[in-house]
């Protein structure tokens, strides 16, 4: 699926449960954070025309989508929010993100994506489901649609959006466009709660 269903989902299942606003922060973005490898399609689109196009999203995208990149992530949340339940909801979170790759992420050229859950330890276990539906299939604009509107349910009922990641005051003034309530006190939403 693609970034950004990732971090919706992420936001969405953050959600779910009564964190601050540092914790809902870093269960997203450890959403996305399996795909940080796909970041390789900078310098690969750069070089590709060149005697020695550097591949670096061809062949290492989903390097990350593993067990200890999980683990790194979970001990990374740990130690920025000081909180056992926000690393344990990460680590779920980034698991979040490999099952929706198993679903739909298939290459235009029908090429799986197995993920690599065990390197760099093991190769013995690639997860792929043989009826992964397409990047691009219809399935996964439905979910991104979906998880859109209930990121709107959310700001409007809850008065947070995504964008409390980036700045408050922009995610205030969204809340305020979206008909959403006041926003929360200070105290719920400072970072350094």
């Amino acid at each position: 699926m693609s970034p950004v269903t990732h971090f919706l989902s992420g936001w969405v299942f953050a959600n779910c449960f009564r964190l601050n606003r540092r914790e809902r922060a870093a269960v997203t973005l450890a959403s996305v954070a399996p795909d940080i490898d796909g970041l390789g399609i900078i310098p690969e689109l750069l070089t590709r025309n060149s005697s020695h196009p550097l591949l670096w999203f061809s062949q290492y995208h989903h390097s990350l989508h593993t067990l200890l990149f999980a683990a790194i992530v979970s001990l990374v949340v740990l130690v920025t929010t000081r909180g056992w339940a926000a690393a344990v909801l990460a680590f779920a979170s980034f698991h979040l993100h490999l099952f929706e790759d198993l679903l739909g992420s298939r290459g235009p050229d029908g090429d799986q994506w197995p993920i690599p859950y065990l390197k760099p330890f093991s190769d013995h276990l690639q997860l792929v489901w043989h009826g992964q539906w397409a990047l691009n299939a219809w399935q996964n604009y439905v979910i991104t649609i979906a998880l859109l509107v209930l990121t709107i349910l959310i700001a409007r009922r809850e008065g947070v959006s995504p964008v409390e990641i980036l700045s408050t005051n922009a995610d205030k003034a969204l809340v305020t466009v979206l008909g959403g309530p006041p926003a929360p006190s200070q105290s719920s939403t400072n970072l350094s709660s």
